[in-house]
């Protein structure tokens, strides 16, 4: 099988050719971003065209955090939608038969219930500091759903859920919460700094993923000769934000103080897929959280150490 794994450069799409790599008979395409412009269609469609895949993972995109998304929402919804256009569209005009899209857990309402279930889509508003992104991640869901409906093609997508792991974006103000802890705490026991500020209460509640079980759950999903048109990708299990900076105190080795801010707002309450579908499938993932944090750090010094990090 020849298959393109888009955004391979990432954190996920990283992970993806880890993943594929072990598996014998699979040859892997990728193109850095400086090679191919996803959000380019002319380019996007003369590339397959060219390489013809017979599967397609699509796992780029402009990602970030609430900071990120907040500041840039018409960079976050033009780039992801035109990746996600791009991509399919593209694809089946080339005639790959198999494409995997790939989303995220904040595509369900703002108030969804939890844990949150597939069906739980659109039923209500969005959490508006994402929007942006979000209403991307969806068109893209439901153009791989209704060109599968159409065109009888398998093209089907995963939503997973807060990922973590080697080679993420680590900058000071757009990385997601998991790479600007592990990036706080190091520098702060670097510093000796007498106290960590942490905001809120540490209260919420959040689901971390691996991104090398979410590749081992992609790998699983294409083997699959008739995939749900969506399924959410977790581990059904969540910690609150106090366990989880407390964690990676421990694992970076800072001796402080944490100081919670309780001015500063905690966002949602929870927010926890619903990964039966997935599991009566017959996966599940692997890493525990503590392991995958002891992981990560190691490969966040690996990686500032070669200058290869991002952020």
């Amino acid at each position: 099988m020849k298959l393109f794994i888009s955004g391979h450069t990432g954190m996920v799409g990283s992970a993806l050719v880890r993943r594929f790599q072990k598996v014998a008979g699979v040859s892997i395409v990728t193109r850095t971003r400086q090679e191919l412009n996803l959000s380019d269609q002319a380019a996007v469609a003369a590339f397959y065209q060219a390489e013809r895949p017979d599967a397609a993972i699509i796992a780029a995109g402009k990602v970030g955090g609430i900071h990120a998304n907040n500041t840039y929402p018409a960079e976050f919804i033009y780039e992801n939608l035109a990746i996600a256009t791009n991509c399919i569209h593209g694809a089946w005009k080339a005639g790959v038969k198999r494409l995997l899209f790939l989303g995220s857990s904040c595509i369900y309402p703002k108030l969804a219930p939890q844990p949150m279930p597939e069906d739980c889509l659109l039923t209500s508003a969005l959490e508006p500091t994402n929007e942006a992104y979000a209403i991307a991640k969806i068109a893209g869901l439901k153009m791989a759903e209704y060109y599968r409906k159409q065109y009888r093609v398998v093209y089907h997508s995963a939503m997973p859920t807060n990922l973590y792991g080697p080679n993420d974006n680590y900058h000071p103000q757009n990385s997601h919460v998991m790479p600007a802890l592990i990036r706080r705490f190091h520098e702060a026991r670097l510093a000796e700094l007498p106290e960590v500020v942490a905001w809120g209460t540490g209260r919420p509640q959040r689901e971390f993923l691996h991104a090398d079980d979410l590749a081992d759950a992609c790998a699983f999903l294409l083997q699959l000769e008739d995939p749900p048109d969506l399924v959410n990708v977790g581990c059904g299990t969540d910690v609150t934000i106090r366990e989880l900076v407390e964690m990676v105190a421990e694992v970076v080795g800072y001796k402080g103080q944490i100081v919670w801010d309780k001015t500063k707002p905690d966002g949602t309450p929870r927010k926890l897929l619903d990964t039966t579908r997935l599991n009566r499938l017959g996966w599940q993932p692997r890493i525990s959280l503590r392991d995958g944090l002891a992981q990560t750090y190691a490969s966040f010094l690996e990686e500032m150490q070669s200058n290869r990090l991002r952020g």
